[in-house]
């Protein structure tokens, strides 16, 4: 197991009711930034919970943050919260919703050139409003990380954030806030979460046996309780063991003491960047095939893969083959479609995605093996 430190001072509080919690969380004197994305939680009861909970503070809102978050948007917040003087903010929401409140929290009092270096020059975070969270859709990990990922319309671009003080204070996981959301969110989220967790596990062994066993347990309650919530969206506990595994998936747990992969995403970005495909989407896209791309150095882990989460046997290249399929069968079970050329991506998509990495200077992977030649090899299998 190699060293590693670990923190983590976000505050859960999960359960029916919860937000009830927000006025112990939130300070009385606080002036309140609530963001949110389109409008769904007028309609699943989340909004007058919320407010309910809220009513002797003093709140502004700001509405229609995007599934992929945009500067242009996120902006907007930023001056309305200057000019205001909001000194909290309060994500409710998924994940993109709360990526864009960190951006937010970190904007507001940025004193450099242009907030948007903090992502394209990681120009340094010196201080951020605080946030907290209510979090309405299983997914990205985010209410349990300080990670934030936001896309620039302007230029097709999307990059990644992250600094110890946009940590959101806490979040509150109520598993009913989940009741509503359409079958595509959910399996959106599931497979998000999926992925998350693939990134950090399939790598290469360094005998850090609680990291695998828990990545291995996070796989084995998504594979087996995502489809339970997909069948019937209202059952309580499928939705909580869902939102639980996908906070689990991306708090840090797993990836403390273990190497990690992170090309799938960063891939998958360009491709969300470009074409504006569901982030979820474009991870289904890229990591079947990356996995069989570089399957000789992930042998080891997906031999154990095979095993102790799918219950394969056979020879290793047979459990190896194995795996790979049957990861590409469950994103399918899923309704994700695993090839590029689903999304009408072609050799154009493909050139540009590798001219920005060779331009970027860019290698991925836990090796750092995964030059920009290699993400064209990997996009060109997903088209075949």
């Amino acid at each position: 197991m190699n060293n590693f430190q670990y923190h983590n001072p976000v505050r859960i509080i999960f359960g029916k009711g919860q937000i009830a919690q927000l006025p112990k969380q939130i300070p009385a004197s606080a002036k309140v930034m609530m963001t949110y994305g389109g409008g769904s939680i007028f309609k699943n009861g989340v909004y007058e919970q919320v407010k309910s909970a809220l009513k002797e503070y003093d709140v502004i809102e700001f509405g229609g943050i995007e599934p992929n978050p945009t500067y242009e948007t996120l902006m907007k917040a930023v001056e309305i919260a200057r000019k205001e003087g909001v000194d909290f903010l309060l994500s409710v929401g998924g994940g993109s919703v709360l990526d864009g409140t960190k951006f937010v929290a970190a904007a507001i009092p940025f004193e450099g050139e242009e907030p948007w270096h903090i992502l394209s020059q990681r120009a340094k975070i010196k201080k951020a409003i605080p946030l907290g969270a209510v979090l309405t859709l299983p997914a990205t990990g985010s209410e349990m990380n300080y990670y934030a990922v936001i896309s620039r319309s302007e230029t097709q671009e999307k990059k990644g954030m992250g600094n110890p003080l946009v940590y959101p204070q806490f979040s509150i996981l109520d598993p009913e806030t989940t009741f509503s959301l359409p079958p595509r969110q959910i399996a959106n989220g599931i497979a998000d979460a999926f992925t998350h967790v693939m990134e950090q596990y399939m790598t290469y062994p360094v005998h850090a046996e609680m990291q695998d066993r828990m990545a291995e347990a996070v796989l084995l309650t998504l594979i087996q309780e995502g489809p339970k919530m997909m069948i019937n969206p209202t059952d309580y506990d499928a939705a909580a063991n869902v939102m639980w595994a996908a906070t689990m998936a991306l708090n840090g747990l797993l990836a403390a003491g273990v190497p990690t992969d992170w090309a799938t995403h960063q891939i998958g970005h360009e491709l969300t960047a470009l074409h504006g495909i569901d982030h979820a989407r474009t991870l289904a896209v890229v990591l079947p095939h990356l996995l069989e791309f570089k399957k000789d150095t992930k042998r080891q882990k997906l031999v154990r893969y095979a095993k102790n989460v799918w219950q394969l046997s056979g020879s290793e290249e047979e459990l190896t083959e194995k795996a790979i399929q049957k990861t590409a069968d469950f994103y399918a079970s899923l309704g994700i479609p695993t090839k590029a050329s689903a999304y009408e991506i072609g050799k154009d998509t493909v050139e540009k995605v590798v001219t920005r990495f060779v331009d970027r200077g860019m290698n991925f992977g836990e090796h750092a093996d995964i030059t920009p030649e290699a993400v064209g090899q990997i996009l060109a299998l997903s088209l075949a």
